[in-house]
């Protein structure tokens, strides 16, 4: 009854319920870690796999354009920050389809570091 007192408050849980329904799936998975440091690595890719899902980036491009450009810009704050789900150069690159053939560590652009 909450939603009748405060408009904020949505009717339903089903959004949220969806959200956890990857978690949820992946619980399963994580009985087979074999590791702590294995868990760990497993709960950052879901963190960054939700966090460009709630950006509405294209989850494989952007997984695709951190990986090609982190080793280059890992020590770099700035650079890191282009690297971010948030950030104009990611909604830039991110925010459709990719052509991965042509998207390669030769001919990429570098990052507009401010």
């Amino acid at each position: 009854m909450n939603y009748l007192l405060d408009g904020r408050c949505e009717i339903s849980n089903n959004h949220a319920e969806r959200k956890a329904k990857s978690y949820a799936i992946g619980r399963k998975a994580f009985l087979f870690h074999t590791s702590e440091a294995g868990a760990g690595a497993s709960a950052v890719m879901c963190s960054i796999v939700e966090t460009a899902k709630a950006n509405n980036l294209n989850i494989f491009q952007y997984l695709y354009t951190v990986l090609l450009y982190m080793p280059d810009y890992m020590n770099s704050s700035a650079g890191i920050e282009q690297l971010m789900p948030w950030s104009d150069f990611i909604k830039e690159k991110c925010s459709g389809l990719i052509n991965v053939e042509s998207n390669v560590p030769e001919n990429r652009i570098p990052l507009p570091l401010r």
